[in-house]
């Protein structure tokens, strides 16, 4: 969720039997990535006009409002972060995003920025921007609403033929909120990493198994999971 993450339906990722397997890692051939793909794009197009402008006019409002109240952001230690992890093949990339969701990033707000470029575009159903620092404000600004939080990754691949290279993971999560009536929040997702020339993410796009409506009518659910 690249703030509570790009379209709605069920998580784009290519079957199993599209995939042959290297190094325990699934690599996707030329055809069948630029079909699901073109698929994706499809999709997310949909997706933009069904999600009503209401809901994402008052999701971004609400952000906005949880920023300003929410503790200063460590830029230093955002910079610091930023400067590590050099990277210079799509493997590299794979490697540290796996990384990533084995240590619960989503839930902990801690996430490798160096792997992003710095005008990135994050988007999920309900909110779109543009920019890693702004991403890595936003995970923060969650992190404190979450409890008994787990983010897992059930399948992670690459593109290594098209023109374009990309990195598709598919992941569950399953959170309840810091509210008195503790909702559950339980999706099913997947998200597009897009790479430029430099192996850096310049397009960070999730979908969900669920529209947006029914995402945010989670938060007021009576159902804690319990």
């Amino acid at each position: 969720m690249a703030k509570l993450w790009c379209f709605s339906g069920t998580p784009l990722l290519p079957s199993r039997n599209q995939f042959r397997r290297n190094h325990g890692v699934q690599r996707c051939s030329n055809t069948n990535m630029l079909k699901s793909m073109n698929t994706y794009a499809s999709m997310n197009k949909e997706s933009e006009s069904e999600t009503p402008q209401i809901l994402k006019i008052v999701v971004t409002g609400v952000t906005e409002l949880l920023r300003l109240f929410s503790p200063s952001f460590d830029q230093s230690s955002f910079e610091k972060q930023s400067d590590q992890f050099p990277i210079s093949t799509v493997d590299d990339v794979l490697s540290i995003i796996k990384s990533d969701y084995d240590n619960a990033y989503f839930v902990t707000g801690n996430f490798t920025s160096s792997i992003y470029a710095e005008n990135c575009i994050f988007e999920d159903p309900t909110i779109k921007f543009r920019g890693r620092e702004l991403y890595a404000r936003n995970l923060k600004l969650l992190v404190p609403f979450f409890d008994q939080a787990s983010i897992i990754l059930q399948k992670i691949e690459k593109d290594v033929d098209s023109d374009r290279n990309f990195v598709l993971a598919s992941w569950k999560l399953r959170t309840n909120l810091k509210l008195p009536w503790r909702p559950l929040i339980s999706i099913d997702g997947s998200t597009v990493y897009e790479l430029n020339e430099d192996y850096r993410i310049v397009r960070h796009v999730e979908s969900w198994n669920v529209s947006a409506v029914e995402a945010v009518f989670q938060i007021f659910s009576l159902n804690s999971g319990g």
